[in-house]
């Protein structure tokens, strides 16, 4: 386990030193916050499971951007501020009432922005009064708009709450919510990092020259150098990944990995399917949704032997791009169908909040016959399962909707955010 974390972190001495210097100026009652910018698999959430672990002392809450779940107002915000909800009674009444709206905990018309920031901004002092809070924030990129904004917002004003706030997000144009926020870019690897990463995963003996033009290809990404080689042998590396064509390293990192996931049996793909669009990372509720569909635990041990899944609490995706690739695959009436499985899985009592992220499907997948099965095909035969005919994606509005769409105690421009999911898939890194 030391041998792995320390390869995780070859080559990011520097970047791991200054997050630990931060952590230190936390520790002394200052505020801190750092974007840390990159391209996909660049080692953005290596560094953050970095933090996690040296912040000893420290309560840690942490988020994800999912993309599946980029059109929920406030849905990444929600899952970040959960654990903390306990120290709402400690803002005032307006706030504490904006918050409850915001995550969908009461009904009410729809907060103002700043209301809610500010709310968030005190909910974190709150919490970081007994001992100082690190808030992580991974793919910032894929949160949803009012999410980025708010955290966005705090970001700006953060002081001397003992908080340490720490996104990571792709590389981006220098537009965005985080624009102005300290940054702490990553770059590829050193060629001699490179080279000892790539050694450790090679199948035999490869030409150094052939070594050098890989991490040349790669431009050092380690998830690359980690990921590509998988199941080529040394005759296959020494005509490297393809030549030097112009598709990103992170379209073909996903593209390796989609590959893997379709390897995979039809029930762990549906597993996987049912993980990427449960963002908490619940292995009770997984479970739970799945034995209506007659999955059972046998259905993990496929992924989980790929290593592009690991079980327990929480369920964690080797990289988000796992989690992409499981996502992108999926048809319309596949993604409804899971969205049902979790709907129904889901107490609407308890968990209001959570059941509300998943539209429910007309007729429930609890059924006295046998359940319908995935066949893991694109065209999958789930419509039955979904209750309805193969339907536009779930996540797409009809024409004639209006140009606002309303979410969980909010609503967002529609044409600002269509542009904003457009630039960010264009390149699909």
């Amino acid at each position: 386990m030391e041998q792995d974390a320390t390869r995780r972190l070859l080559g990011r001495q520097r970047e791991a030193g200054t997050l630990e210097r931060l952590l230190r100026e936390v520790r002394d009652g200052r505020s801190r916050v750092v974007v840390l910018r990159g391209e996909a698999g660049i080692g953005k959430s290596v560094l953050l499971d970095h933090v996690a672990a040296v912040a000893a002392g420290m309560r840690v809450v942490r988020t994800e951007g999912v993309e599946a779940e980029s059109e929920f107002a406030y849905s990444g915000l929600q899952r970040l501020c959960a654990p903390l909800l306990t120290h709402l009674d400690g803002l005032p009444p307006v706030q504490q009432d904006a918050l409850r709206v915001a995550f969908g905990l009461s009904g009410g018309p729809a907060p103002e922005l700043l209301l809610v920031g500010m709310a968030v901004l005190g909910l974190f002092a709150e919490a970081a009064a007994g001992s100082p809070l690190v808030c992580l924030v991974d793919d910032a990129q894929w949160l949803d708009l009012m999410s980025l904004r708010i955290l966005g917002f705090v970001g700006r004003r953060l002081d001397a709450e003992s908080v340490a706030l720490v996104f990571a997000e792709r590389l981006s144009d220098g537009e965005g919510e985080l624009a102005d926020l300290p940054g702490l870019p990553l770059r590829g690897l050193a060629d001699a990092d490179a080279r000892t990463l790539l050694g450790s995963v090679l199948p035999g003996p490869v030409d150094p020259r052939v070594r050098d033009r890989i991490v040349a290809e790669t431009g050092g990404n380690p998830l690359a150098l980690l990921e590509l080689p998988q199941g080529l042998s040394a005759a296959e590396l020494a005509f490297g990944f393809g030549g030097h064509g112009v598709t990103p390293v992170a379209t073909r990192v996903e593209e390796g990995f989609r590959r893997r996931v379709d390897a995979l049996p039809a029930d762990t793909r549906v597993l996987l399917l049912l993980a990427a669009v449960e963002p908490v990372g619940d292995e009770l509720l997984l479970w739970r949704a799945l034995g209506p569909l007659g999955i059972g635990p046998g259905a993990a041990a496929p992924a989980e032997a790929a290593g592009l899944l690991r079980l327990g609490a929480p369920v964690r995706f080797r990289h988000p791009l796992v989690r992409s690739a499981a996502w992108r695959r999926a048809e319309a009436a596949d993604l409804r169908a899971v969205h049902g499985a979790l709907a129904d899985a889901t107490d609407a009592e308890r968990d209001p909040d959570r059941r509300a992220w998943h539209p429910p499907t007309r007729r429930s997948v609890r059924t006295n016959r046998s359940p319908p099965r995935w066949n893991g095909r694109r065209t999958g035969p789930w419509h039955a399962a979904a209750g309805r005919p193969p339907p536009r994606s779930w996540s797409a509005p009809p024409r004639s909707a209006p140009t606002r769409r309303s979410g969980p105690g909010g609503h967002w421009p529609r044409p600002r955010h269509i542009s904003r999911r457009a630039r960010r898939t264009g390149s699909r890194t």
